[in-house]
């Protein structure tokens, strides 16, 4: 049963544990509240019967007291396991699902978008923190608890059980039918609130460039377009369920119906007693009330397959797993015969093969596509090559755990991320144990320490969300310092002055010079200059490695290299007629 709840409802083991709890407390909650129906049926039989009810005060009172000494307690329990451990479980969820994140390789990555991950961990799992504490113990618990009492009736008087009881079944199994049009509309509303959720975060994003480009407009026709859709699709989910919930809700009606016929025809016929038909009117109707709740709550759980389904996508996906030691001899990089392709099977490697020596700077250049970034990520094992493999010091990558293996990389890439934070802590992303005067000492190697001192509160100056508060080549001296600050053997930097003017370029070349000495460095960029003190070129395109050697022997060949160095060299000496 625990595997059950936790393969059905994506719960740790303990949350499936709690979840059993959950269910046995909201059935004796439910048993519970007939207690008072059963007091009421005896004080009833004794009224009938003449029988004084002064002397039967005590026993009433005490049967008044134990029913609700009995609810209050089935209620805190039902609280305690159903609410509280619900929350504990969700948050345990969260954090499940961050890690599990955390440790997957980015080719899951390349199909995922933002938006449908952050609905995931924050929508999804909202929607099973409310079922788990609101409907899932309740559902099987009203479940439990009518099959108990029914069974009893059945023991009491079968025919008038049956004629209470025979609406029940029936009803359960309209709205369990609702399943797959639940999940249609249900999947169709999931999809139009991502695309409404990609809409306003991309807006927000380019409002600048919507503005400056009068698009602003018909951009947000678009967006009225999908809020539509969206409010559409929500309609559509709501009718869709709510014609089986209320068909089967009507059922149900029918079973007081038939209760009072059947006990009416035999109280006629002399074949049950007064008090017999009276307490079944008064079970049927604590019966069905309930059950019209309990087939909401089925319905609600019907529809939570979605979100069930989306997050074990995420469980079940297989994570990048390895050695927690990694004692390479050197730090070589080699790739040999290394191939990859995506998820879609697009082969975006074919064939590398080449050596970045330790204390030598091996620069990848190419045109656009031709496979530098997805070779540096291979080295990092950001994915892990389909053939030949990568090795650094001797050491495959692929056997060693990926944050092991990252503790040997520091990376610059041309695209900071910065956090709303100070200076400080934002520099100390690179080292979290990192002292003051080590992080000090890291940005005033990177060239940070003139431009930080000009800030309102120096260090301490909260930059922003990304950095907003500053330029652009003063983001990337803050990677390079967090770089310093790790201190790492094996440097990639990608594209790391592509996007600067002049004078941060240089500044920041400075700081590089420093960062690289006497380590593995990779650097990965399009402008010749950029690379042309490296100690070795590897020209990659289409896939592969077209040509590699020192700068001054791929321009004497005249291949690929020497072309782009010509073509950037005409570039340069453009000017506007």
């Amino acid at each position: 049963m625990k595997q059950y709840f936790k393969n059905k409802f994506a719960l740790s083991d303990q949350g499936a544990k709690e979840m059993i709890l959950g269910i046995v407390s909201a059935a004796a909650q439910n048993l519970a509240l007939m207690f008072p129906v059963t007091l009421l049926y005896i004080f009833t039989g004794d009224y009938i019967e003449g029988v004084n009810l002064q002397s039967r005060t005590g026993f009433y009172i005490g049967g008044i007291a134990l029913c609700l000494v009995l609810i209050v307690l089935t209620s805190i329990w039902q609280y305690n396991t159903a609410y509280k451990a619900t929350y504990k479980e969700s948050a345990a969820r969260r954090i499940s699902l961050a890690e599990k994140l955390r440790k997957l390789p980015l080719s899951f990555f390349a199909k995922k978008d933002l938006a449908d991950l952050t609905s995931t961990i924050m929508s999804d799992a909202e929607v099973m923190e409310h079922a788990g504490s609101h409907m899932i113990p309740q559902y099987y618990g009203s479940i439990v608890s009518t099959l108990v009492i029914c069974i009893g009736l059945f023991f009491f008087r079968p025919e008038m059980a049956l004629a209470a009881v025979w609406p029940i079944p029936i009803a359960l199994i309209i709205v369990l039918t609702s399943k797959s049009v639940q999940n249609h509309f249900s999947r169709r509303q999931r999809k139009a609130q991502i695309d409404l959720n990609e809409g306003v975060q991309e807006f927000i994003e380019t409002s600048r460039d919507l503005k400056s480009n009068n698009a602003e407009d018909e951009y947000l026709k678009g967006l009225d377009e999908k809020i539509d859709a969206l409010e559409k699709c929500s309609i559509g989910n709501e009718l869709g369920t709510a014609m089986f919930v209320v068909s089967a809700q009507m059922l149900l009606k029918f079973g007081i119906g038939t209760v009072a016929l059947v006990g009416g025809t035999m109280l006629i016929g002399g074949n049950l007693t007064l008090m017999q038909f009276f307490c079944f009117l008064l079970v049927a109707s604590r019966l069905y009330e309930p059950m019209s709740s309990t087939l909401i709550n089925l319905a609600a759980i019907n529809a939570l397959q979605i979100n069930v389904d989306r997050m074990n996508e995420i469980n079940n996906t297989k994570e990048q797993e390895g050695s927690d030691t990694f004692e390479p001899k050197g730090y070589d990089i080699v790739f040999d015969h290394a191939g990859f392709s995506y998820e879609d099977e697009k082969t975006v490697l074919s064939d590398i093969s080449f050596t970045a020596k330790q204390g030598e700077v091996t620069a990848l250049v190419g045109p656009s596509g031709g496979g530098k970034t997805t070779v540096s990520r291979l080295a990092a094992r950001f994915w892990d090559v389909d053939k030949g493999k990568v090795t650094i010091g001797g050491v495959d990558v692929k056997t060693i755990d990926p944050e092991t293996l990252l503790s040997s990389f520091s990376i610059v890439f041309q695209d900071v991320t910065l956090f709303n934070n100070t200076v400080m802590e934002n520099i100390r992303v690179g080292k979290k144990n990192a002292t003051d005067e080590e992080v000090l000492k890291a940005a005033r190697l990177a060239n940070c320490d003139e431009f930080v001192r000009s800030l309102p509160d120096g260090y301490d100056t909260i930059i922003g969300e990304n950095g907003s508060e500053l330029s652009g080549g003063e983001r990337q001296r803050i990677s390079i310092a967090r770089a310093f600050l790790k201190d790492a053997p094996v440097i990639l930097l990608d594209e790391a002055t592509a996007s600067l003017d002049v004078e941060n370029e240089t500044k920041v070349q400075s700081a590089l010079s420093r960062l690289i000495k006497d380590k593995t460095v990779m650097v990965i960029a399009h402008r010749m200059r950029t690379v042309a003190g490296a100690n070795k070129i590897v020209v990659l395109s289409d896939g592969g490695v077209a040509e590699q050697g020192s700068p001054a022997e791929l321009i004497k060949s005249g291949g690929l290299f020497a072309d782009m160095v010509r073509l950037q060299t005409e570039g340069q000496n453009w000017s506007i007629a």
